[in-house]
């Protein structure tokens, strides 16, 4: 008699006994595309000969995705790899078997064509690698970003009025030129206009923009930094008037989903005008009709990731390539963009000698005339007399601005007995003060150094080399006391201060803009700037005073300048009669007569010893390069001023002088390599060449190689 168990006395039996899993028959790979199953990709890799497209099979699921342009991923070496869909073709170059695409990171087409050859020009130009140049142009990928559908294009403005143009000669032809659709370029000296916002440098600019958006091109604009992007969007918005944005902006202070988004955007075609910092100059605007660059000699507009481009040098080839009108602007010019007006590239656009007369303030020099009778320590004082009295009796008429080329309390000290620089015992950095009270401290390691002594004389008192920002501050508040003291630079920069009584202390590049204009603004330690060991010394100076004395009134509303330096300079003589144009003659004169950029070509190789000669080695130069060194390349220099401590700008970290790394135990040195501007491809591709052979031969030790940089000398 059969009895049947109990369900509920079941579930306390333990299972030992467990079904063994059936094994899955492998799923057949997918097979190739049915139209164009070989994809060319660029391959995101580092070394210098895997510079080169890549064949790929499509599987047949991918057919839609894989467009051209769009982001996949592949088997490379043994390793999944980022890259970019070039083309899709029949059949293959390759006689072997070609392996699969892995998958489609996105399908959106974010390399064009026009960005591709933009990429291969800025490779073949400073010497790089394509996929270097890829992460400078396309920003990473953000989803949610993908994910919001593309909308109607922004309808195009109407044609605005002329606004600041009335001002320059030139100014209306050029912007006829602009709505015709023509590509005119210009080299453009701006006039200052302190105290009126409809007259300044940025509605120029957005005048421009939008007479080109009106003739239904587009136009990139690239600043500086954050700040001038933020008051060019706000004279886009006052002249275009309510409606939609007709721009977007891109900054790396929106983050990487609203700069992904706005990138997008641009290159989906909603928006066809960009005003953006540096990594704009890539930006995919298309039709594009202008291209600008304001205040071209600033270092933010520099690469500082290889190959290191330059926004003016990126923003010329563009105008080439895509026929567009170009305009370079500033307060000062550059010897290149005066090398560009030279040769005819570029027209000259400024205003007249009485429309500067005008528009400029006032420039006094303390020591000059009958200032040394009236104060014999004139020409040596940091704050003359001449200085005291213009900043006193401007503050009953508004604020005034004060200058000042370095950060901090007292950045540089020195023995008071012997002058000999104050150096940390352990790193031999330098010795700073960081308030009124305390012992000094390392700029570079930190370290206090509380019982410092002279290592010439033992003496252990210490007096001030250079005098920071915030000691200027201190010193001025007990000067002018009930007077408000503004400070602005390194970690807090003011963008605007009121039009009421005040000492507004900055560093170069973070003066705040002034309600109504500065009253009069005082430049002090001129000496600073002159005296850096630097190609550019003269015109950086020259630049950052301009662009300060700008944003006071001018002359004619009563607008006064003090600058504290010796007479008879160049840049001194340029600043005192308003004449950038000038000084940009004699830079590139001298340039072309030393044999340096924008009138030569210089391809700086910097590494260790063994690293530079084994490159040297390689290279097979064109005819006519001459070889320059190598030299060693160290640190500054003690008691010098490194570049970021001399000036610096707002949005640039403060710089040590740090001795030069090494290498494998090897310190650095530097050959460069000189040639006419003519031959500047194929020094390149040369250099190029040499730097793919060590890296096939995987040679150790890493040689940087730049293009005409600034830091040259």
């Amino acid at each position: 008699m059969s009895q049947e168990a109990d369900p509920q006395q079941l579930l306390l039996v333990p299972e030992t006994v467990r079904r063994a899993a059936r094994p899955r028959a492998p799923r057949p790979a997918p097979g190739p595309a049915a139209v164009d199953p070989v994809a060319q990709v660029l391959v995101d890799v580092p070394l210098a000969h895997l510079d080169r497209p890549f064949e790929y099979t499509v599987p047949e699921p991918m057919t839609e995705s894989a467009v051209p342009g769009a982001r996949v991923r592949v088997r490379f070496a043994g390793q999944e790899r980022d890259g970019f869909v070039l083309a899709r073709r029949p059949v293959a170059e390759h006689p072997g078997r070609l392996a699969p695409l892995r998958r489609v990171v996105s399908p959106e087409p974010v390399l064009s064509p026009q960005l591709r050859r933009l990429c291969r020009e800025v490779t073949d130009r400073w010497a790089g690698t394509l996929p270097d140049v890829l992460r400078l142009a396309v920003p990473p990928r953000h989803a949610e970003a993908e994910k919001v559908p593309a909308g109607e294009p922004v309808p195009v403005p109407s044609r605005p009025g002329r606004g600041p143009w009335a001002r320059y000669p030139a100014g209306p032809a050029y912007l006829d030129r602009l709505a015709a659709g023509d590509p005119v370029r210009a080299g453009w000296t701006a006039l200052p206009s302190a105290g009126d916002p409809a007259s300044d440098w940025p509605r120029a600019i957005a005048v421009a923009m939008l007479t080109t958006l009106s003739a239904d091109r587009g136009a990139l604009v690239v600043v500086p930094d954050a700040r001038d992007v933020a008051r060019i969007e706000a004279e886009l918005r006052a002249v275009a008037g309510d409606g939609p944005a007709v721009h977007v902006a891109l900054t790396a202070d929106l983050g990487p989903k609203a700069r992904y988004a706005a990138w997008l955007r641009v290159n989906r075609g909603e928006v066809r005008a960009v005003v953006g910092t540096r990594a704009a100059m890539f930006a995919p605007v298309r039709d594009l009709g202008l291209v600008v660059c304001w205040d071209d000699g600033d270092d933010l507009h520099a690469e500082p990731h290889a190959p290191y481009p330059h926004v003016r040098d990126v923003l010329v080839l563009r105008a080439d390539l895509e026929g567009a009108a170009a305009l370079f602007g500033g307060v000062t010019r550059t010897a290149e963009v005066q090398q560009l007006v030279e040769t005819g590239w570029a027209r000259a656009v400024g205003g007249d000698r009485t429309a500067v007369r005008s528009a400029a303030p006032r420039v006094l020099l303390a020591g000059e005339g009958p200032e040394p009778e009236r104060d014999p320590a004139a020409a040596s004082a940091r704050l003359p007399s001449l200085a005291w009295r213009t900043a006193q009796q401007a503050l009953a008429e508004g604020p005034v601005l004060v200058q000042v080329p370095r950060r901090g309390y007292v950045p540089a000290v020195a023995c008071r007995t012997c002058r000999t620089s104050a150096r940390c015992r352990q790193c031999h950095g330098p010795l700073a003060l960081t308030a009124g009270s305390g012992p000094p401290t390392c700029r570079w390691c930190g370290r206090v150094a509380a019982a410092w002594t002279c290592p010439e004389c033992g003496d252990s008192r210490l007096r001030s080399l250079v005098v920071g920002a915030r000691r200027t501050a201190e010193e001025l508040g007990r000067a002018f006391p009930g007077v408000p003291v503004r400070t602005s630079g390194g970690g807090t920069v003011l963008s605007a201060v009121g039009a009421s009584p005040a000492l507004v202390v900055a560093t170069p590049g973070a003066e705040p803009v002034a309600e109504g204009g500065y009253a009069a603004a005082l430049l002090l330690d001129a000496w600073a700037l002159l005296d850096r060991a630097d190609l550019r010394a003269s015109e950086e100076a020259l630049r950052r005073w301009l662009n300060a004395a700008a944003l006071v009134r001018g002359s004619s509303s009563g607008g006064r300048v003090v600058l504290v330096a010796p007479a008879g300079l160049p840049p001194v003589e340029a600043l005192v009669r308003w004449a950038p144009e000038w000084h940009a003659r004699l830079e590139l004169d001298a340039r072309r007569e030393l044999g340096f950029p924008p009138a030569r070509t210089v391809v700086t190789l910097t590494g260790p010893p063994s690293a530079v000669e084994g490159l040297r080695q390689v290279l097979e130069l064109p005819e006519g390069v001459e070889e320059l060194g190598p030299v060693p390349v160290g640190g500054t220099a003690a008691g010098a001023a490194p570049p970021g401590e001399a000036g610096g700008h707002a949005a640039t970290p403060a710089r040590a002088a740090r001795p030069a790394p090494l290498d494998d135990g090897e310190p650095r040195v530097r050959l460069l390599l000189r040639s006419t501007p003519e031959r500047a491809v194929d020094l390149a591709d040369a250099v190029r060449a040499g730097v793919s052979v060590r890296s096939a031969r995987k040679e150790r030790g890493s040689v940087r190689v730049q293009v005409d940089p600034l830091d040259l000398v």
